[in-house]
C-alpha cells in the first residue's frame, strides 16, 4: 500500500470508452477487497485467537454481525467513491459475479470443519448482503446468520427466518419479482446461508452471456453443485431455441482461469509431510510467519492453488464442464469464449482439437479461448512467478480429442518496460484489463477462414498459431487499441489486453496487445447423433470485462472489455 498511488488504469478504461463507448463492464470477482476486516476490522480479535479449537467455536452473535455489517458497508462506500473507478461505474453498465475477496481471502477453500465455523458462515451472509446491494442493485435477504438467533440458522433447520433485531429501523422490500437474468441454485451453499446466483443475459443480438457463481457453493473439493451445472445448461438450451439461430457467441465468465498451467507439483510439496516440521516451528516460535495463513494454519498459498480448476481435486469437474461446453458448441454451432481472472497477470489459454484430427479452428467446436485478465488495480506477481508459469506452459490433454495450452501473445514488453523475461511470450505480470469487440467489417475475400487468400495449415501443436487471427497476435494487431472492429474474420471477436506500462504513471498509460477469435462454422454429422461414451454424456452428477455496442444495419454489435 505504501507504493500504491491509486487505481490509475481505470483512466485508460475511460479513454477507450470515450473513443467508442463500451456496452457493458464485466467484473469477474474481487471487485472489492474486504480482507481488511481481519487486519484492522472487527475480526482482528478473532483472528488473533491462538487456539484453533477456540477460533472454530467462536460465536457470531448479533453484536459481531452488526460490527461486520458496518465494516462491509463503509468499505464499499469508500471504494465505490474512489476515482476514477467511481466515474467508470457511473458511465458503464455492470455485470458482476463475486469471488473470495468480496467476502474474505480464501473463503470456501479452507478445510471443511473450519469453513463451517460460525464466523465464516456469518461473514458470508453479511458479504452477500452488500454484494447484492452494491454490485447488483437488488434488495438483499431480510437478515443474515447469527448464533444468538436460531431462526437464522438455515443450514441447521432447513428454513431460514428473520431476526427481528436485524430488522429494527430497516426498510425491507417484500415480494420482489426475481430478475429473469438470474439462474438461482436449488439449495444454499455449504458455508453461505444463500443460494448461488448465476447469470444469463443477451449482449446484443448475436452474443449470449453466462456468469457462473463459483463461490457460493465452493468447497475444497467442488466448485459448483452438479445440479447447478444442469440448471445453467438447461437455461442455455431454452435461450438458444428461442433465439432462432441469432446467437453466434457464448461468453462464459468464471472467477478463475480454466485453461492455465498446472502447478500440481507445488500443491504436492505444500501439502506434503515435509511441511509439518516448519508448521510446528511456526506455531511454537512464529518461524516463517508470512508463509502460513492466519485461519487454519495451512500454507498461505495453498488456498489459492485449491481455488484453481486445474487443482487435482477439481480436475474431474473441470473436464466434464469443458466437455459439456464443447457439446453445446457443436450442437448449435456457437463459438464459446471463456473469461477468467484472479491470478493478477494476463494470458490467453485455449482448448482445441488434437491436431491429429485435422480440424481447422474455424470449424472446431473444441476451440475455446480462455481470456485471462487481472487485476486492474491489485499488484501483479513478481517476474519470477510469471516466468515460472511460462516454463510450465506444456501441451496438456483434456481428453483424447482435446489439447490445451497458452498462446504466444506478448510480442514485446509494454512500453519497453521489462515486466518478464524476454523469452516469456505467454504471461504478462502487470495490471491489465481486456476489451472484446464483435467484428463487423466483412472479410475482404468473403471467407472468414482465410486471410489474404491463405488458410493456415494445421500446426503440430498449440505452441504455434492455430488460425489467422492468432498468426498476427500482439502489439501490431488491429484489435490492440481496444476499439477496432475490423478483421477478415467476419462475425468473430476482436480481443485486446491493455497492459499498464508504469505503476507510478498517474495517467494510467497502457500498451495494447490484440488477436481475433473466428466465428464457428460447424455442420452436424452422423457421428454427432451417435451415443457418446459414458464419460462424455454423463452430467456433472457423475462427477474484469466491458462490452461495446456498434451499429450495423440497425443491429447492436456488442463490444466487451474485461
Amino acid at each position: 500500500m505504501d507504493a500504491w498511488i491509486g487505481p490509475n488504469l481505470w483512466k485508460d478504461v475511460l479513454r477507450v470508452h470515450a473513443m467508442k463507448p463500451f456496452h457493458v463492464m464485466i467484473g469477474g470477482g474481487d471487485q472489492i477487497y474486504n480482507d481488511g476486516i481481519r487486519v484492522d476490522g472487527p475480526l482482528k480479535e478473532w483472528t488473533s485467537i491462538a487456539n484453533p479449537h477456540k477460533r472454530r467455536t467462536h460465536s457470531f452473535d448479533n453484536n459481531l454481525r452488526a460490527a461486520c455489517d458496518d465494516y462491509y458497508f463503509a468499505n464499499y462506500v469508500r471504494w465505490y467513491s474512489t476515482e476514477p473507478f467511481k466515474e467508470a461505474n457511473g458511465r458503464i453498465p455492470q455485470i458482476n459475479i463475486w469471488d473470495d475477496h468480496d467476502i474474505i481471502d480464501g473463503f470456501g477453500s479452507y478445510t471443511d470443519h473450519f469453513m463451517k465455523c460460525s464466523v465464516f458462515r456469518g461473514i458470508g451472509g453479511v458479504a452477500f448482503k452488500y454484494y447484492c446491494l452494491f454490485q447488483h442493485h437488488i434488495a438483499p435477504p431480510k437478515s443474515t446468520y447469527t448464533t444468538d438467533a436460531p431462526q437464522t440458522m438455515q443450514a441447521v433447520n432447513g428454513t431460514a427466518g428473520a431476526d427481528p433485531r436485524q430488522l429494527e429501523d430497516t426498510f425491507v422490500l417484500e415480494d420482489q419479482t426475481e430478475d429473469n437474468s438470474w439462474i438461482v441454485g436449488k439449495r444454499p451453499g455449504p458455508y453461505v446461508e444463500e443460494k448461488s446466483r448465476n447469470l444469463y443475459m443477451r449482449l446484443g443480438k448475436r452474443m449470449a452471456f453466462i456468469g457462473v457463481d463459483a463461490r457460493t457453493e465452493r468447497t475444497r473439493h467442488q466448485v459448483n453443485y452438479p445440479d447447478t451445472y444442469d440448471l445453467i445448461f438447461s437455461r442455455l438450451e431454452q435461450e438458444v431455441a428461442a433465439a432462432n439461430g441469432d446467437i453466434k457467441h457464448l461468453i462464459v465468465l468464471l472467477g478463475v482461469p480454466i485453461a492455465y498451467p498446472r502447478l500440481a507439483w507445488l500443491e504436492n510439496i505444500l501439502s506434503s509431510p515435509i511441511i509439518a516440521p516448519i508448521r510446528l516451528l511456526n506455531k511454537r516460535f512464529g518461524l516463517a510467519g508470512g508463509f502460513f495463513n492466519q485461519f487454519d494454519g495451512q500454507v498461505d498459498l495453498l488456498d489459492d492453488l485449491d481455488d484453481h480448476y486445474t487443482a487435482r481435486q477439481h480436475k474431474r469437474e473441470r473436464r466434464i464442464f469443458i466437455q459439456r461446453l464443447q457439446d453445446f458448441s457443436k450442437a448449435h454451432s456457437i463459438r464459446v469464449t471463456i473469461l477468467g481472472g484472479d491470478v493478477h497477470l494476463a494470458a490467453i489459454g485455449r482448448f482445441y482439437s488434437n491436431p491429429k484430427l485435422g480440424v481447422h479452428s474455424e470449424n472446431d467446436p473444441r476451440y475455446m479461448v480462455n481470456i485471462v485478465s487481472s487485476a486492474i488495480t491489485n499488484k501483479p506477481p513478481p517476474k519470477a512467478v510469471a516466468n515460472l508459469l511460462a516454463r510450465r506452459n506444456k501441451i496438456h490433454h483434456l481428453d483424447t480429442d482435446t489439447d490445451e495450452t497458452l498462446m504466444d501473445f506478448f510480442d514485446g514488453q509494454p512500453g519497453g518496460v521489462d515486466k518478464s523475461a524476454s523469452w516469456n511470450k505467454v504471461t504478462m505480470p502487470s495490471r491489465n484489463y481486456a476489451c472484446i469487440t464483435e467484428i463487423e467489417t466483412p472479410a475482404a475475400n468473403g471467407d472468414g477462414a482465410q486471410q489474404n487468400g491463405v488458410t493456415l495449415p494445421i500446426p503440430k501443436d498449440g505452441h504455434s498459431p492455430l488460425h489467422t487471427g492468432e498468426s498476427t497476435a500482439g502489439s501490431a494487431h488491429s484489435a490492440a487499441d481496444g476499439v477496432s472492429s475490423a478483421s477478415t474474420l467476419h462475425g468473430g471477436l476482436n480481443v485486446a489486453i491493455r497492459v499498464e506500462i508504469n505503476p507510478q504513471n498517474r495517467d494510467g498509460a497502457a500498451h495494447g496487445y490484440g488477436f481475433s477469435i473466428p466465428a464457428l462454422s460447424y455442420v452436424q454429422t452422423e457421428d454427432d447423433a451417435r451415443p457418446r461414451p459414458q464419460s462424455r454424456s454423463r452430467s456433472l452428477h457423475a462427477a474484469a470485462a466491458s462490452i461495446r455496442s456498434h451499429s450495423n444495419q440497425r443491429e447492436a454489435r456488442p463490444r466487451t472489455s474485461t
